[in-house]
């Protein structure tokens, strides 16, 4: 009789919590905010050198870019004859690194120009017409 009533307590104890819990994620997905994300503005851009580039030039290379406003210092790339760094659009854009790198030394270097016929492919991996991507967006959405 007693095991009984401690069962039913247990149970109703184990009933409310969750229903407290319940309650509490409803409250937050009513009233929880989207998130708001700025719009992408990394760009990568890339630098072709003429001769191969040697560690002491690509120290220099990598500091004289570090130096330049917009760029994101731990993503240069040095891998023989050309640079890859990556940018922040809304601060600086190809060129200006370009000229920029250019005015602090001579390098015998020019910048690489994306070709028309690729400038305006979608390089996104994702099949935005799948189901699945479809289905995460619409979770993405109703939890934010």
């Amino acid at each position: 009789m007693k095991t009984n009533k401690t069962i039913k307590k247990i149970l109703r104890t184990g009933l409310v919590i969750t229903i407290l819990f319940f309650c509490i994620l409803l409250f937050h997905i009513i009233t929880a905010k989207p998130a708001v994300y700025e719009s992408p503005n990394l760009q990568v851009s890339r630098i072709d050198f003429k001769e191969n580039i040697d560690s002491a030039q690509a120290r220099q290379i990598c500091s004289d870019l570090r130096s330049i406003k917009g760029l994101t210092s731990d993503s240069i790339i040095v891998k023989r004859n050309v640079v890859v760094y990556f940018h922040n659009n809304k601060i600086t854009n190809s060129e200006k690194v370009y000229n920029e790198l250019m005015s602090k030394r001579p390098y015998d270097a020019k910048r690489y120009i994306l070709p028309a016929n690729l400038a305006n492919k979608e390089v996104c991996p994702v099949n935005q017409n799948s189901m699945s991507y479809k289905l995460s967006q619409k979770i993405n959405q109703f939890f934010n």
